[in-house]
């Protein structure tokens, strides 16, 4: 999965198929990470995303202890649970979090978790993934550090940000200054942020000690001339703005956020490269507002950040005939009318499914459902 400054921001990719790309750390930022975001990361390591819990046929309560009961047995590849977040805003969707995170890469082994408990009437098929498995699964992505060298020791800063940012994993630092970085969308983002006010900072100091060095009449004429190149800067940031997002995340906000991408006060145009979608934003003739070219970037910047924290992707991979690839197509758009929510994307091997926990699970395991019945009356 993707987004990118420029043409080559970030490179966010599932984890299949890693892209890896050079980015200037002048285009790449983050603030550090705090204590408190530091433990959540840990925390969000040990825990699951349990789709298809039947809603409505227990308390919630007593839904939670079944499921506690399910995810400490043995047999299930379970451990010690530590929590449970039942009911959850997502129907049929419940987090577990595990004591020990090796308990989740067990649990996640295992083929088939079906519910079953005397208190249930049936036996119910559970969907079991990784806490940060959504739209944004991982991201991949190449630091050009050199831009530091003259100021730090580069590997004491690289040993400065493992430390600070726990979510993430730094490759070795190359002789050149680059260093690989892997982790989720919010943590590489935030990287970028941080890197970004580093490199700034910098070139600020060198404007200061170049102007102790300058006699008053040069300095008062730097100074002017600083301050009409920072105006324009401003106002060229007022004209165009680019926004930089994973295609499955724009292809969603086309169908199901419109609105944002429709201004009549600003223009906007796509490039899309693969995973990576650009957004250029420019201001619409005759219209006088530029601040509103910023406002609309924060809105689909926004937007974006909570679809990366709500969608869950799925890929149903298509079989080699291509007669029987037509009916997993009519299939998918059969089903589709039920979720209304869910975003089909339709491709010569594959066909890709996204949306809330809850809804892609019922879908594609309906999809399922209704494709091994055809294929077994054949």
């Amino acid at each position: 999965m993707a987004a990118r400054g420029g043409a080559d921001l970030l490179c966010p990719c599932g984890p299949s198929q890693p892209c890896r790309r050079a980015v200037h750390p002048a285009v790449f930022g983050m603030p550090f990470v705090s204590s408190q975001d530091m433990g959540q990361a840990a925390k969000s390591a040990r825990t699951v995303v349990i789709s298809g819990v039947p809603d409505g046929v227990l308390n919630d309560d007593v839904m939670s202890d079944i499921l506690v009961i399910h995810f400490q047995k043995t047999k299930n590849n379970g451990g010690d649970v530590e929590e449970v977040k039942y009911p959850t805003r997502e129907k049929g969707v419940a987090y577990v979090t595990f004591e020990d995170q090796e308990v989740v890469e067990r649990v996640l082994r295992k083929n088939e978790h079906q519910l079953e408990d005397r208190r249930l009437p049936r036996y119910y098929p559970l969907k079991v993934t990784p806490y940060c498995e959504n739209v944004f699964s991982s991201v991949s992505s190449v630091l050009n550090m050199s831009v530091f060298k003259d100021k730090f020791v580069l590997e004491d800063l690289i040993e400065e940000l493992k430390k600070k940012n726990t979510a993430l994993t730094f490759g070795p630092l190359q002789s050149n200054g680059h260093i690989s970085v892997q982790g989720s969308f919010p943590a590489i983002r935030l990287l970028r942020d941080f890197l970004l006010l580093k490199a700034k900072s910098l070139s600020e100091d060198k404007n200061e000690e170049s102007k102790s060095d300058q006699s008053p009449k040069k300095r008062q004429q730097k100074h002017r001339l600083t301050r009409e190149t920072n105006k324009s800067v401003h106002g060229a940031e007022g004209e165009k703005q680019v926004v930089i997002l994973d295609t499955d995340i724009y292809h969603y906000m086309k169908h199901f956020s419109k609105e944002l991408l429709t201004n009549a006060d600003v223009v906007i145009s796509d490039v899309t490269d693969g995973d990576i979608t650009t957004l250029h934003l420019q201001r619409a003739r005759s219209r006088p507002d530029a601040g509103q070219i910023l406002r609309v970037k924060e809105k689909i910047e926004n937007q974006s950040m909570k679809l990366h924290n709500s969608l869950r992707k799925e890929r149903i991979y298509l079989v080699e005939c291509s007669r029987d690839k037509k009916k997993y197509r009519l299939v998918c758009e059969s089903v589709k009318s039920c979720y209304h929510k869910v975003l089909v994307i339709p491709y010569d091997t594959h066909i890709d499914v996204i949306g809330s926990s809850s809804e892609v699970f019922q879908f594609t395991h309906e999809v399922n459902k209704k494709l091994q019945s055809l294929f077994q009356k054949r």
